[in-house]
C-alpha cells in the first residue's frame, strides 16, 4: 500500500531552507564543508536522514537553534538518504552550486525562504519525497511597478548594480 502525505516545513519566516537528496552518510562533512568553506562565518543547521544501518538523523553546523530545528524537520520528514538545510543571513545562491558538486547530492527539490510543503510517498519499506510545494500561488503576472520592485529588490541584496 502507497500513501501520499504532506509535511510542511517548520522554520522562521526569515530562514531560508535547501532540500536535497544525497546517498551516502559522508554528506553530513562534506555539506558541512561546503557551507563554511563559501560564506565565512555562515550561520546553518543540517540534517541527513540515514536510511540503512542505525537509521538515525545525522545533524551537525554552526548554530544550535537552527541544528535543532533542521533535526526536528528531518525526523518529521523521515525520508531516506534526504537532507534539510535551515540558514541564516545568508542565502542559497551562495552555496547552492557547491552543494550540487557534492559527490554524494543526488537531488536538490528546493532552495527557499517561503513557506513550503513537502508531498512524500510512505510505504511498508519507507519515505520518499515525491515533490514540495514552494510558497503560495501566483496572483497575476507582473507589471511596471512589479518590475521596478524586483529590480530594487535584488540592488539592495547586492546582487546588481
Amino acid at each position: 500500500m502507497l500513501e501520499f502525505k504532506s509535511v510542511k516545513i517548520k522554520k522562521p519566516q526569515e530562514i531560508n531552507l535547501i532540500l536535497g537528496q544525497s546517498h551516502f552518510i559522508k554528506s553530513v562533512e562534506d555539506i558541512f564543508e561546503v557551507m563554511v568553506n563559501n560564506v565565512p562565518g555562515v550561520k546553518f543547521g543540517l540534517a541527513f536522514v540515514e536510511s540503512s544501518g542505525a537509521c538515525k538523523v545525522r545533524v551537525e553546523g554552526t548554530d544550535e537553534e537552527l541544528k535543532k530545528l533542521a533535526g526536528e524537520n528531518a525526523l518529521n520528514l523521515g525520508c531516506g538518504h534526504s537532507f534539510i538545510i535551515l540558514m541564516r543571513d545568508s542565502y542559497p545562491i551562495n552555496v547552492l552550486n557547491a552543494i550540487k558538486s557534492v559527490p554524494e547530492v543526488c537531488n536538490i527539490f528546493c532552495a527557499t525562504a517561503n513557506t513550503a510543503e513537502v508531498v512524500i510517498a510512505e510505504s511498508e519499506t519507507g519515505r520518499g519525497i515525491m515533490g514540495v510545494i514552494d510558497g503560495a500561488k501566483p496572483k497575476g503576472l507582473e507589471n511596471k511597478e512589479d518590475i521596478a520592485w524586483r529590480k530594487d529588490l535584488l540592488r539592495s541584496f547586492g546582487y546588481k548594480l
